[in-house]
């Protein structure tokens, strides 16, 4: 779908905003023919007090979802949350009355959500003379400079007799012409702001779709509790709708979830797609407290509102800054007091945790970073690269604070980027040389620098040298305790990659899951192989009558722990194999016993006597090679015989 000037339309939304009594309502049911108020509450006292929608359809084919925003101050917080995914706003200003604090508030909130165009509606214009609304408008220009909406166009407009309804859609055509939307991304997002049930549909959501798509029969995830739901139906404006893009007002039917599961200030996201987070990195901006010169004292307590969801939290300023003044801004870290599902670039408006009055609000940067307000110029560089939407550089700089080798998804969340950014920079450090790429075995390749791997590389081999002057007679470490003595903070999958390095470094040998070091565990290694051999023969010799476990190890010569070690190799060998908890075959010799006992089935079910003599040894050993058989799937029992099974 295309615009008269040949840009693709973008599906907008445009949200109310103004003073209680301005006529934000009435203007939205002159506009569309709906009336956005639905409580009886509402009606009865004139103002609204939830959000209320519309749709708009304009003259030149344009057409907006409407979100109208409460105006009193007792309801700020349900502003912001109506206000969160709006692209344009309509500011209303009533022409007998001017700019009021409400005024003045909703304007902060919008610029501080991001919200760069809209229009001014010079609403009640039919209650002064041309003079006075003249008058007026000079008076909201004044207003408006320094702003994002300095040039926004004013229009006197009456709700009542309709004068200059035509006019202000003209120019809400104009200001959707120019606007782009606020919210970007591929993954479905949307903060809920309403929810209820229907009877024979279940539980339904509504919202402002911030990013991807949603369709009936995806799955989303409900944050921050974590349920999963499939979407039922979707619906745009009481009309059902196969698919519904983003910068849409959408209605969800979700299936299995309740109300309570789905509430206002929840998330439906992509599952898997974000996590919520008890802190994030912003750059935060103070507006200061109306009426008062009091700066924003580092840790102080304020009031989060992100989507339609506000918690309390507080504002850690940065790299040891006390406070901040009015109309400074400053990185700072935000502790939370509940999670939520923030993302970079995300909005956010901060108010009064006394007053509950807006005093400021930022952009996420990062959104889950280390409980840390320190700002050396390493995390400096990443917060201000991150502020300028420069992804590269943002790669770059989280690279250079990740300690341990890092895959491209994970540098992603670590930077707060997207992941295919990640992935780009790597490979560009990889070939700068900056970069050292080391295969894995979940087949993710993870990046390190080469000065930290060769650091790495040399704690391991540190860490394995202690071991061997600790345990001279022990020939290994376990992986896992290795990674627990030097590198606790790696994972798992982290760990081996980096002992697979050091081993190609000739920094340790790993065997079975057990490390050494390549020089002081010789002796031991050289030991634990004489072991294995004098084990071998001895199973070798006894044939199908070995000694059980407990005597081959008594007798063998070497202690207990070195014995059983060498049993265990020997099986992984596969020159041995075990039958029972007690006994251990020599391969050849257990093969021979197996072919006999197949061989005697192969005419007929057969007793264990009968198989014992087939096999040509005793019944001590015979019962648990039978076991062993059927553990093995090859027979079965049936009463007193065995027979084979069909191969």
């Amino acid at each position: 779908m295309s615009r008269a000037d040949g840009r693709t339309r973008e599906d907008l939304v445009l949200g109310t905003a103004g003073h209680i009594d301005h006529g934000k309502s009435s203007l939205v049911r002159a506009l569309t023919g709906v009336d956005p108020d639905r409580l009886a509450e509402e009606k009865s006292r004139g103002i609204t007090i939830e959000l209320g929608f519309a749709r708009l359809e304009l003259p030149d084919g344009t057409s907006l979802g409407i979100v109208d925003v409460p105006g009193h101050e007792r309801f700020v917080r349900r502003m912001i949350a109506g206000a969160t995914g709006i692209d344009l706003a309509l500011l209303c200003v009533a022409a007998d009355d001017g700019v009021m604090p409400q005024t003045e508030e909703h304007l902060a909130v919008l610029d501080l959500l991001g919200v760069r165009t809209g229009v001014v509606a010079l609403t009640k214009s039919d209650l002064v003379d041309a003079e006075w609304s003249a008058f007026m408008a000079e008076e909201v220009r004044a207003r408006l400079e320094g702003t994002p909406f300095a040039d926004a166009e004013i229009v006197p407009v009456s709700s009542r007799t309709r004068e200059g309804i035509g006019e202000l859609e003209a120019a809400l055509a104009r200001a959707a012409a120019r606007t782009t939307r606020a919210k970007a991304g591929r993954l479905l997002r949307l903060p809920v702001d309403r929810a209820f049930t229907v009877k024979g549909a279940g539980t339904v959501v509504t919202g402002t779709l911030w990013s991807g798509t949603a369709a009936a029969g995806d799955e989303v995830e409900v944050l921050p509790s974590g349920a999963r739901t499939r979407i039922r139906g979707v619906q745009m404006h009481g009309e059902p709708v196969e698919r519904a893009r983003a910068g849409n007002r959408v209605a969800l039917n979700l299936n299995a979830l309740s109300v309570d599961e789905a509430r206002p200030g929840c998330f439906l996201t992509a599952p898997g797609a974000l996590r919520a987070t008890d802190r994030f990195d912003a750059e935060v901006r103070y507006l200061g407290a109306p009426g008062a010169a009091r700066p924003l004292e580092s840790g102080a307590h304020v009031r989060v509102a992100h989507g339609t969801r506000e918690t309390g939290g507080r504002a850690l300023l940065m790299g040891g800054r006390e406070r901040l003044a009015a109309g400074e801004r400053a990185f700072a870290q935000i502790r939370l007091d509940e999670p939520l599902p923030v993302s970079w670039r995300d909005r956010f408006v901060l108010r009064s945790a006394s007053s509950a009055r807006v005093v400021g609000g930022g952009t996420v940067l990062r959104a889950r970073p280390r409980r840390s307000t320190a700002l050396d110029p390493t995390t400096e560089e990443l917060l201000v690269a991150l502020r300028d939407g420069d992804e590269a550089a943002a790669a770059r700089a989280a690279f250079a604070l990740e300690a341990l080798p890092t895959t491209a998804e994970e540098l992603a969340a670590a930077a707060g980027i997207g992941e295919e950014a990640a992935r780009r920079e790597l490979a560009a450090l990889e070939a700068e040389g900056k970069a050292v790429a080391l295969p894995s075995r979940d087949g993710k390749a993870r990046f390190s620098a080469p000065q930290k791997l060769q650091r790495h590389r040399a704690a391991l081999e540190n860490a394995l040298l202690r071991f061997h002057a600790e345990e001279p007679a022990a020939a290994g470490i376990a992986k896992d305790a290795l990674r627990r003595r030097c590198l606790p903070n790696a994972t798992p999958e982290c760990f081996d990659a980096l002992l697979e390095d050091a081993a190609a470094r000739g920094a340790a040998e790993v065997d079975e899951g057990r490390a050494s070091h390549p020089r002081a565990g010789a002796k031991a290694r050289k030991r634990d192989e004489e072991a294995a051999e004098k084990l071998h023969a001895d199973l070798a010799a006894a044939g199908a009558a070995p000694p059980f476990v407990a005597e081959l190890v008594a007798g063998c010569g070497y202690e207990p722990a070195v014995a059983r070690r060498a049993l265990g190799a020997l099986e992984r060998q596969g020159r041995i194999a075990r039958v029972g908890a007690e006994l251990c075959f020599d391969a050849a010799a257990l093969e021979a016993l197996e072919a006999a006992a197949l061989e005697r089935l192969a005419s007929g079910p057969a007793t264990a006597a009968e198989l014992k003599e087939a096999m040509g040894t005793s019944r001590k050993y015979a019962i648990p090679l039978l076991e062993h058989f059927d553990g093995k799937g090859l027979t079965r029992r049936e009463g007193d015989l065995r027979v084979l099974n069909a191969r």
